[in-house]
């Protein structure tokens, strides 16, 4: 488990742990995460109400996975930066993990860190990705996620 900035960690797996009054936790992996909290195995309709996401208080379950053609929806970036948000400002902890802590978790941190506290540069993924990559060097982005983060950059967390 690495802080990248202030109360904001990225891991993997291994970290995985229950949000709790202090910390919050974006699970962000299919497998097991978001199935075993959504209660399914193989694939879950994308009809299902937590399709995308599940809340449950200080946790964030998501159903992210990093395939070399990007399948990512805008809503679940949205949610992810709306509730790391609200618990960070909270004086919450943030942990975000994926099965190896090397590329959906450090991007949805990368994400967060550039959109919602900017305080890296945001003007484009990859000038965030080359300020990101000083503060977490594991960072090896998936095809999938780089090619959606260059294509969409622009509109990930206009909200913020």
């Amino acid at each position: 488990m690495q802080e990248v900035y202030e109360r904001v960690f990225v891991t993997d797996a291994t970290s995985c742990l229950h949000g709790s009054d202090g910390v919050a936790v974006v699970h962000a992996c299919k497998s097991p995460c978001h199935q075993r909290a959504v209660g399914y195995t193989g694939k879950l309709p994308n009809s299902h109400p937590n399709y995308l996401v599940l809340e449950q208080g200080s946790d964030l379950y998501l159903n992210i996975i990093d395939p070399p053609v990007p399948l990512f929806m805008p809503a679940l970036f949205s949610s992810f930066l709306e509730f790391a948000k609200k618990h960070w400002d909270d004086g919450k902890k943030l942990v975000i993990h994926c099965n190896q802590g090397e590329s959906r978790a450090p991007s949805l941190a990368l994400l967060f860190l550039a959109r919602a506290l900017t305080v890296i540069d945001d003007s484009s993924y990859g000038s965030a990705r080359d300020e990101f990559q000083k503060l977490y060097p594991r960072y090896q982005p998936g095809k999938g996620i780089q090619t959606y983060f260059t294509q969409n950059w622009a509109k990930l967390g206009q909200d913020f």
